[in-house]
């Protein structure tokens, strides 16, 4: 690869800085931005309280790179905020990673970094991106326990093009020794598993601080109708989900279904709560949308094993059958398709 222009995503965590630092030894001209998407302060976590914003630029420092703090505040709000809370109350369940990737990331920043005349743009995922003729291609990381290419499932190959995952080939462990070979502060500094906005963890309550009514209390009914008690707001509540229900039965009960137009929750035991198939719509495909039913790979969720499926497009969404049911297959989540390591597509949960 020629000696291009590089704008950065660094969130101050080791894997933006080792991709940083990669760039730079590759003889690139590399900038640093770092996202200011919530208010700036040290309580939140992640990538977007002050804290992450130092710890970015001390790694520019040392890596002798220019660095920007981009204002995100009001996209993040809108894109990915505002899509958190309304998911919730619609009684599915979001996932506010994958549309901080789509909106944020690999659309907002993209535009900004073509403006200061970058060349591509960079991140720290695990994941790879290859190219065959005029074709580019996204595959799973090297590091399976690491392999972020689920949340990516929404770019195409024109972004893909303007994209470099530098990571992609390395093990953790391979980039904590090279962020320490390079002198970076943060080679030990551990990653944020929480969501970045919400660093206590309790979604209830951030939700509930912006919209009061959605604590409206409402039924819990059995697989047969019947009622078992009371919860507390159906937007608090995901399928299988198993604690807090307040539900005292002889065997452990599950959320099966979230129903928001009754405002109601529907319990079964854990084996009422596999599922079959599935309906997805919000579909991209990274390569030729398909036509006709396929075989394939496919995750229903980050950490979920990866299961054979069939999937046949129906008009703008696609029928999924699993080779074995799945549990608690949840509305609102994303499932994504595999082929030789290799991501086809994806798209979101319809029911």
């Amino acid at each position: 690869m020629k000696k291009s222009r590089v704008a950065v995503m660094m969130s101050g965590g080791v894997d933006s800085s080792v991709a940083a630092a990669l760039l730079k030894e590759a003889g690139h001209e590399v900038i640093g931005f770092t996202f200011q998407l919530w208010p700036m302060t040290r309580e939140v976590g992640g990538c977007c309280g002050l804290s992450a914003i130092e710890d970015a630029k001390k790694v520019a420092r040392i890596l002798k790179i220019p660095h920007y703090v981009l204002n995100c505040r009001k996209v993040f709000q809108k894109e990915v905020i505002d899509y958190f809370c309304q998911t919730y109350l619609s009684g599915r369940t979001p996932n506010p990673c994958i549309m901080c990737n789509r909106r944020i990331k690999f659309d907002y920043f993209l535009k900004k970094a073509k403006e200061v005349s970058a060349d591509y743009i960079a991140s720290g995922h695990y994941a790879r991106i290859t190219r065959k003729g005029a074709h580019y291609f996204l595959k799973k990381g090297i590091d399976a326990k690491r392999d972020q290419s689920y949340f990516l499932y929404n770019l195409t190959r024109e972004q893909l093009s303007a994209l470099l995952f530098p990571l992609g080939g390395l093990t953790k462990e391979e980039v904590r020794k090279k962020a320490h070979s390079f002198g970076l502060p943060n080679s030990g500094k551990k990653g944020s598993q929480e969501i970045c906005f919400i660093p206590d963890n309790d979604y209830g309550r951030f939700i509930r601080d912006r919209f009061p009514g959605a604590a409206v209390s409402g039924p819990i009914f059995g697989p047969e109708g019947k009622l078992l008690g009371s919860h507390r707001g159906v937007a608090f509540y995901t399928v299988g989900q198993r604690d807090g229900l307040g539900v005292s039965l002889p065997r452990p009960v599950y959320v099966k279904e979230v129903d928001p137009a009754r405002n109601a929750l529907i319990v079964a035991e854990k084996e009422a709560v596999f599922r079959k198939e599935l309906l997805a719509s919000d579909l991209n495909w990274i390569g030729e949308k398909p036509s006709e039913i396929f075989k394939a790979k496919a995750k229903i969720r980050y950490r979920n094993p990866e299961t054979t499926v069939m999937v046949e497009p129906i008009n703008g969404k696609v029928r999924v059958k699993f080779d074995k049911p799945q549990f608690a297959v949840t509305p609102g989540q994303s499932i994504v398709f595999y082929r030789r390591g290799t991501v086809l597509g994806g798209g979101v949960i319809s029911c």
